[in-house]
């Protein structure tokens, strides 16, 4: 089956002041799917969703959004973007209702259209009861919920997510995910950057893991998980008898040192672990599921980034 690209790059670069931040990544984000961006900080992901969104023009390369060039048809396209920046942006004088509908001019929707839109938003983030009030007395799942409601005023086509539940309690954020699944059920194309990796898991259909400027890798989720992180990981206090069994037992296993604990990644299928913990006791051994943070930390490390 053919799906519709909406979004497409080719050699795409971003350059400032002689830094380059976007090094000439080649990417596709179909019609209806949800696309992740993750990478550390710097890794220029941010940067590549400014240029998706017209705020900021490529250095170099070519990118498309619905077969429309970003450079030449800059109105066109943000009239198809609705975005959500990961910094809180409202109007601290007005109501929850008056951001949406004085945010409604810039695309000259009708004021009676505004209203009912809004209406019909805040009913959909579950504000209406927190219609007419002032926007200092909210929550910040609350306003995270309101800037969210703002970026769909347009009815966009792409929308676009900067950390959507940064600083959120789990509460919050579950209602945020369930709303940006029925949004693409609606066929709306989402694309966001997050720091969460079970956000990612959760809400992306494919994703980039981008760092020092370039594509590292991409794909789905799970296959991501699997061909970097195996089904499972062990866990155990570390120990310098413990290191030589697991390296007797797991000859071609992945192993790392995090404080005081070895992590072991392997490809053997599920159980292979449960069976050495019955045949040996170890302190603090544990087996999880292996997850896109195993992944992401292997492909990028555990270096701070500033």
């Amino acid at each position: 089956m053919n799906r519709e690209i909406l979004v497409e790059a080719e050699g795409l670069k971003k350059t400032f002041d002689g830094l380059l931040a976007v090094d000439g990544i080649n990417f596709k984000i179909f019609k209806g799917e949800s696309f992740g961006f993750l990478g550390p900080n710097g890794a220029g992901k941010t940067t590549t969703m400014k240029m998706i969104n017209g705020v900021s023009p490529p250095t170099a390369g070519n990118l498309t959004i619905a077969g429309m060039d970003v450079c030449g048809n800059g109105r066109e396209i943000k009239s198809m973007i609705g975005v959500a920046p990961q910094e809180d942006n409202l109007d601290p004088d007005f109501t929850v209702f008056q951001n949406l509908t004085v945010y409604a001019r810039y695309f000259n929707i009708p004021k009676e259209a505004a209203k009912k839109r809004a209406e019909q938003l805040l009913r959909f983030v579950q504000l209406e009861e927190k219609r007419d009030v002032i926007i200092t007395y909210l929550s910040a799942g609350m306003k995270r919920r309101l800037i969210i409601a703002r970026a769909l005023l347009n009815e966009p086509q792409i929308l676009i997510l900067d950390e959507p539940t940064t600083g959120l309690d789990p509460q919050a954020r579950h209602l945020i995910w369930n709303k940006i699944r029925s949004l693409q059920k609606e066929g709306v194309t989402v694309i966001l950057t997050t720091h969460y990796m079970d956000e990612a898991a959760q809400l992306c259909d494919r994703i980039i893991i981008m760092d020092h400027g370039k594509i590292i890798e991409e794909g789905k989720p799970m296959d991501l998980v699997r061909k970097h992180a195996g089904e499972e990981v062990l866990e155990l206090v570390y120990s310098e008898e413990v290191m030589k069994l697991l390296k007797q037992t797991f000859r071609n296993a992945r192993m790392e040192v995090v404080g005081d604990k070895i992590h072991v990644f392997t490809s053997h299928p599920r159980g292979a672990f449960s069976k050495m913990l019955k045949a040996a006791s170890f302190r603090g051994a544990v087996i999880r599921d292996a997850n896109l943070e195993d992944v992401f930390l292997k492909l990028t490390g555990r270096r701070l980034r500033e």
